[in-house]
């Protein structure tokens, strides 16, 4: 297999693009969560590209909203069990990872692969915190469940995992789940604030997928050893810049509907 040498400097500003790209979406969900709250049409000049802001403050933010009649008013029950359906896919996540994170060729593996599945975690716990907010701020439930479809899923393909690309095959699944059911959902719900809190997390989910490809893709090259930041990109196959990037417009077939999470 032939490779292809990259400039280490673009690797370097890819890096720091993707890193904006979650710390922009999270500032993103908070803003929306914020306007939801407050029942105020989005201000076409926020400048919610400023620097600032971490999974920490979304979750805070999330954690102190309270129910808001002008909320409730304009949001459906449709609106409701999408989110519901959103923070159970999250809540699923959640679980999954974290007991990813406890298997021995884990946690005693690859430090890479561990961190992103710590970061990952947290990210999730955030976007789980900031459903369930919007969700119980427009007169709904909370929802505390996990996703009933795809937790069989996993109970029913945990006992074969035995290795990290189990695990990472196993993830894959729920991000593009996750990724592909946000990026529908934006065109679903009926509020401009939620259509900006999906959309804001759907690529965050995309980003986590694209990252879990490209890892797939270096444990079946039998390249685990390059699974690392920063990893010696000389020996990294051409494929390695696309292999992420399957589909030049994220699909939505898999999309979850909005009432598969709802709280009965």
């Amino acid at each position: 297999m032939g490779v292809e040498r990259i400039d280490t400097r673009l690797l370097e500003e890819l890096t720091e693009q993707s890193q904006d790209l979650n710390s922009d979406a999270l500032r993103i969900t908070e803003s929306a969560l914020s306007d939801f709250r407050e029942g105020t049409p989005p201000v076409s000049s926020r400048r919610w590209w400023h620097r600032g802001g971490s999974v920490a403050a979304v979750a805070g933010a999330a954690a102190l909203l309270h129910t808001s009649r002008a909320a409730a008013a304009t949001a459906s029950a449709d609106d409701i069990m999408a989110l519901q359906t959103a923070a159970s896919i999250e809540n699923l996540a959640i679980s999954v990872y974290r007991t990813a994170a406890g298997l021995p060729f884990i946690k005693d593996g690859n430090k890479t692969v561990a961190a992103f599945i710590a970061k990952t975690t947290t990210q999730h716990q955030a976007h789980a915190k900031a459903f369930n907010s919007a969700a119980t701020q427009a007169g709904g439930k909370a929802q505390t469940q996990p996703d009933a479809k795809y937790a069989a899923v996993v109970k029913q393909t945990l006992p074969s995992i035995k290795t990290p690309a189990d695990v990472v095959k196993l993830a894959i699944t729920l991000e593009d789940v996750a990724a592909q059911t946000y990026t529908k959902n934006v065109g679903q719900v009926s509020n401009g604030d939620l259509r900006k809190l999906f959309a804001s997390v759907a690529p965050v989910e995309a980003q986590h997928r694209a990252t879990l490809l490209a890892v797939q893709a270096l444990l079946a090259g039998n390249m685990g050893d390059l699974i690392a930041i920063p990893t010696d990109v000389a020996k990294l196959p051409a494929a390695a810049g696309s292999v992420g990037f399957p589909d030049a417009f994220y699909p939505t077939k898999n999309a979850s509907p909005i009432t598969e999470g709802a709280v009965k």
